[in-house]
This record gives C-alpha cells, sequence and structure tokens, in this order.
C-alpha cells in the first residue's frame, strides 16, 4: 500500500452546505421519539462497564497493526493516523465514516487498521461500528463469535448504551454489526440512529465507522449523515474510473477527507524500507 492521501493534502478546505447541529432533538419532536438521556440523567458511564474480550487473530490476517507491526503497511496505517490527527487539530473531526465504489476494495481492512493506530495514541478511546449491516466481517476478523450489536439496538427502546465491547489486545472497543436484518436500510434511517450516534461522541474521541460501499447501495448516505466526513478507499487494479467518478459524485462537497490506495503493486517502497528499518537496527 502506498500513493496514500492525495486528498488529505487538500484536507484544510473547510465544508459546505447547512449544518444540523440539533438533529437529535429534531427527531425526538417530530417522531415523538423520547430523548436519550443526559449523561447526569442516566448515571456516570464509564468504558469500563462495557464486556472486554479477547480477540484471535490468525499469522495470515490482514489486521496488520497487530500481525505486522514493523512492516511497511503498519507504517503507512501509522501514517494516516498522524495525518487524520493533525486534521482533528484544524477542524472538529471525531466521526470517520471508510467506504469505497464497490465491495471488495478493502474497506473493512482499512477501518480495523485506523483504529488500531489511532488507540495506540495514549489515552486516545476509540470506537469501530460495524456499519456494513449487510455482509459484515469485522467481528470475524478479530475471531469473535455472534455477538448482538448495532443491529439489536436500533431495533429496542432502550436509551442505554450497549452491545459494545472492549478488544483487549487492540485496547479499543467494537461495535458489531449483530444478527443481518431483513431491512436494514430502513432500520438504518430509524432516528434512533443519530440518538446513538450523539450519545456515543460523548464517550470516545474517535469513531471510526466501517460502512457499505457506496455503489449500488444508499445505506452509506445515510451514515453520512451521522458522521464527520469520509475516507474513500480505492484498490489498484480493482476500482474502475467509471465507478470512482460514479462513487465521487455521491459523496457531498468537502465531505471527502481523503483517498487511500489499496493494493499498490508499487515495490520500490517496500524495498527502501526494508533497508532503512534494517540499517536502524544496527545503529541500536
Amino acid at each position: 500500500m502506498s500513493r496514500i492521501f492525495d486528498a488529505l493534502q487538500r484536507s484544510g478546505i473547510e465544508q459546505t452546505g447547512v449544518e444540523y447541529p440539533d438533529t437529535v432533538a429534531v427527531a425526538t419532536k417530530v417522531f415523538g421519539i423520547p430523548a436519550a438521556p443526559r449523561q447526569e440523567e442516566a448515571g456516570e458511564l464509564s468504558l469500563e462497564d462495557f464486556p472486554a474480550l479477547e480477540v484471535s487473530i490468525e499469522d495470515n490476517s490482514r489486521l496488520v497493526f497487530l500481525t505486522q507491526p514493523e512492516g511497511l503497511a503498519a507504517e503507512k496505517f501509522r501514517f494516516l493516523g498522524v495525518r487524520m490527527r493533525q486534521l482533528q487539530q484544524t477542524r472538529p473531526i471525531k466521526k470517520v465514516l471508510v467506504t469505497s465504489t464497490i465491495a471488495e476494495e478493502g474497506k473493512s481492512m482499512v477501518s480495523a487498521n485506523l483504529a488500531g493506530v489511532l488507540a495506540r495514541r495514549k489515552r486516545h478511546k476509540v470506537l469501530l461500528i460495524e456499519g456494513d449491516l449487510r455482509r459484515p466481517v469485522l467481528a470475524k476478523q478479530f475471531g469473535l463469535g455472534k455477538l448482538e450489536g448495532i443491529t439489536e439496538w436500533l431495533r429496542s427502546e432502550t436509551q442505554s448504551l450497549t452491545n459494545i465491547y472492549h478488544l483487549k489486545e487492540p485496547d479499543f472497543w467494537l461495535m458489531p454489526a449483530g444478527h443481518a436484518p431483513t431491512n436494514p436500510l430502513e432500520l438504518l434511517q430509524s432516528a434512533r440512529l443519530s440518538a446513538l450516534i450523539a450519545q456515543l461522541a460523548t464517550l470516545f474521541d474517535w469513531i471510526i465507522v466501517d460502512s457499505p460501499p457506496l455503489l449500488p447501495l444508499a445505506d452509506t448516505t445515510v451514515w453520512q449523515r451521522v458522521t464527520d466526513g469520509v475516507l474513500l478507499v480505492v484498490r489498484e487494479g480493482a476500482t474502475e474510473k467509471t465507478s470512482l467518478e460514479r462513487g465521487l459524485e455521491i459523496l457531498k462537497k468537502g465531505d471527502l477527507f481523503g483517498v487511500v490506495l489499496n493494493g499498490s503493486s508499487n515495490g520500490n517502497h517496500h524495498n527502501y524500507y526494508q533497508r532503512y528499518a534494517a540499517a536502524a537496527k544496527q545503529l541500536k
């Protein structure tokens, strides 16, 4: 993976369009949904209240921040994490949507590795949301069984935060998709999603959402409304120009944080990194 972040270099451009800072209150008033309790009303919620789980990662896993922390791919993700933190210093960013134009471009892999490198920062609390309710893969990648997740929460009437799990080794939190619903788009369009994200934003420094691809589904446009911006994953040799153009048309102007190029065939960077790392070890 290389040649990443062209769009991040232009990330200082302010988003355009109208902001709706109180969408939860509007939805509560219009649809008659009980408002989420304020923190002082619900009692002080601690992240330690969420159950902790051990992960089981295979050696050939693409979660390189765990399996190959000294490798070039992990270094690229650390650089991506640095750029996102720099971007956060210039504009209010906390909720990042990771998507692609079509399936099989690596968005879930990028989401998980980005969450992992952001969580390495001391005192940074990171939540990874498995927002692709149709084809969830993140829980499986971490070696976890079937867990209740966002699907069950959206179907319930509770206002308390549940179905969130602390993954010990990566040291971040995961809200899995849960059991696949028959009506994912209808479920996501519920006003409860806005209320959920608003609650979560009070607890976490970063919220990374792995969403479905932009084409041909409409699910991602729902996630766009409750996040701060988008990282778009493209895959060398797989993403077609026409698909990329159509995907960019769907994104709101100013919402794009950057573009991540996955599956690069350029070997020069890899060779340089290996030589550099070897030399650095000799100096120790």
